[in-house]
């Protein structure tokens, strides 16, 4: 029995499927594109059309991604959500970005409009533009404290004694261009032109004054997605926001307490130093590195993530973590969230994740506010 001969062949660009011609066949003008198939015993007929992925418009999420929010519909719904509940949260900004973006600012507490004697929380989202969740991360904790204010009494309890502010998108540039065509980019940094380079972009996560470029932790090439910048703070977007914390320093005493900075993806619990692998470092004695660990082993408890010191994850120079505790003296975390693996979406999870992947957290961040008063208690100590 003869053995049937089949070829897939690209002519002009037009991919087609060659079948055996019958031997009889005339050989067809030498000009046809398809003629020294044909003579070589081949027969043409086009492929079926292949159907065009899925896509969006510019500037939006692409097919089944379109429940993350773009950083206008973001400020349309923290907008809607100040409107509705004006005694509990209000929105404003603490800079603008390189492009002209005003930086959000959300403020959640029981007398918003009143700057109490109250410990006070932070939580940041998206330093890194591709990493969507996290800004969802920040829109839930924001709708669920609002919401659940004279609602829930335990989240009553919290946003009574604390005074939370969230900033939900601190990479807006990087975020927009990542899905300006309607299909993602992979973009981490921001949109900042690097000086005597045709590269693009600074990983702000690498950018901050702590141990800046000291340890290996990130990269001085300008094309590398963990570029730290020409200098610290180099970048408009960890200038300001350093900025703004330090504008929490009252009467010589900062303001903040506790902090967690989003980031995705691993499901991991990291706290300082990312720069060194020692437990303890200049400025992080044995006891606040066991009181560092004791609530990210109980935070993880709560969510399911690994906890860990940063640099055992891998080492890191640069990050918000190490300076926040070491200019300030805040507890700071950084929460790796889902998915667990690459195969599992990496950066991109689909939009059905957002619900229970940012809930998943609900108790991890409800710890946390509630351990801002004093975290090393956890340990046994008083403050």
């Amino acid at each position: 029995m003869s053995r049937r001969r089949t070829v897939v062949v690209t002519l002009l660009g037009i991919a087609a499927l060659a079948l055996p011609a019958a031997a009889t066949a005339a050989p067809p003008p030498p000009a046809e594109p398809s003629a020294p198939y044909r003579v070589a015993g081949f027969g043409l007929r086009p492929l079926p059309e292949l159907a065009a992925p899925p896509s969006a418009g510019l500037g939006q999420f692409p097919a089944g991604f379109g429940d993350y929010h773009t950083y206008g519909e973001l400020r349309a719904e923290l907008v809607a959500l100040a409107a509705a509940h004006p005694d509990v949260v209000r929105v404003s900004s603490y800079g603008t970005s390189l492009e002209g973006r005003a930086l959000p600012l959300v403020k959640v507490s029981d007398s918003v409009a009143t700057d109490e004697a109250e410990p006070e929380v932070l939580f940041s989202c998206g330093q890194h533009a591709r990493e969507h969740l996290t800004v969802e991360m920040c829109l839930h904790i924001v709708t669920r404290l609002v919401e659940g204010h004279g609602n829930d009494p335990a989240l009553t309890a919290l946003v009574d004694s604390r005074e939370v502010w969230v900033m939900p998108m601190t990479n807006p540039d990087g975020a927009e261009f990542d899905i300006a065509t309607g299909a993602f980019a992979q973009w981490r940094k921001n949109r900042q032109p690097t000086p005597g380079s045709i590269a693009i972009g600074t990983d702000l996560n690498r950018n901050w004054g702590t141990q800046w470029g000291c340890c290996g932790g990130s990269s001085d090439s300008p094309f590398a997605d963990d570029y730290r910048g020409p200098a610290p703070f180099s970048a408009p977007e960890t200038a300001q926001l350093r900025d703004w914390v330090g504008s929490r320093v009252i009467g010589g005493e900062q303001q903040i307490t506790t902090h967690i900075d989003w980031h995705a993806f691993s499901e991991l619990v990291l706290w300082p130093y990312g720069f060194t692998e020692s437990d303890s470092a200049p400025g992080l004695d044995a006891e606040a590195a066991a009181t560092f660990r004791a609530l990210g082993e109980a935070m993880a408890a709560k969510n399911g993530y690994t906890p860990q010191q940063s640099s055992d994850f891998y080492v890191t120079d640069g990050t918000i973590n190490d300076w926040m505790w070491a200019e300030h003296g805040i507890w700071s975390y950084t929460f790796e969230m889902y998915p667990s693996s690459q195969e599992q979406g990496g950066f991109y999870p689909t939009d059905n994740v957002i619900g229970p992947q940012t809930s998943r957290n609900d108790a991890a961040v409800d710890l946390l506010l509630d351990y801002a008063d004093c975290v090393p208690r956890i340990i046994g100590v008083t403050c």
